[in-house]
């Protein structure tokens, strides 16, 4: 089995979510008691967010890049991210190390294309909703999706959730009913799915609150990182 290691920290809530999915995975597939080998570098959310509002992106992906070095120097034998936004480290994490780093658009783009899709919304914070480096550059580049992303009123709204209520673990009933809102209108506009653009959304977000396909980013990066661990397809 190969050791992963995970960016994490951005925020801990999803992070826990990662880890108990990739052991859950891992157990059910080799068996026995059997978990994986994972390394982490957990980041200071209360750092990390405030340089985010800031704009000073350089800063945040130099710590992304030197923190993915670390791992692998700690033997990882792969780094994944367990945040969407923070993705936009990509270039310098890659620079920074020899190891792959498992991005998490393409296990993504590979279910879009699988599901036949061709035309999905992204949800997530304000930051991975209107860039292109993070999620919708390369499901455009390399998978040929299009994707659609809210009004700037409900891209505020939708991304307040996230910073101000689920990353600190507070899941809310009228935020849900917020996001149904969100995603209907999305729907309309000709969505075929919703991505679940933030690694937080899951617990919040559940497939009855979409009359679409929801695509949780989330698990479907934590499928790949055990694919690459045990060398297997799930």
């Amino acid at each position: 089995m190969k050791t992963i290691g995970m960016l994490c920290g951005m925020s801990w809530e999803s992070s826990a979510v990662y880890y108990q999915l990739i052991n859950r995975e891992v157990q059910r597939r080799v068996g026995g008691v059997h978990s994986a080998k994972l390394l982490m570098h957990s980041f200071d959310f209360g750092e990390i967010g405030p340089v985010q509002r800031t704009g000073d992106w350089s800063q945040a992906n130099r710590a992304m890049a030197e923190a993915s070095a670390g791992l692998e120097r700690s033997g990882a034998d792969a780094v994944i991210m367990c945040c969407n936004t923070m993705h936009c480290a990509t270039p310098e994490i890659e620079r920074a190390i020899r190891v792959p780093f498992l991005h998490i658009a393409d296990p993504l783009g590979q279910a879009l294309r699988k599901a036949g899709l061709r035309r999905v919304a992204l949800l997530g914070t304000s930051h991975t909703m209107a860039r292109d480096d993070i999620i919708r550059g390369r499901l455009h580049d390399r998978y040929d999706i299009t994707v659609l992303t809210p009004d700037d009123s409900d891209t505020a709204r939708v991304s307040r959730v996230i910073y101000e209520e689920l990353v600190r673990g507070q899941v809310l009933p009228q935020s849900r009913e917020l996001y149904r809102d969100v995603i209907a209108k999305l729907a309309a506009q000709g969505a075929e799915g919703v991505i679940l653009g933030c690694t937080e959304l899951p617990l919040l977000v559940q497939p009855e609150d979409s009359a679409v396909p929801l695509f949780d980013t989330t698990t479907l990066h934590a499928m790949a990182a055990v694919d690459f661990a045990l060398g297997t397809n799930s």
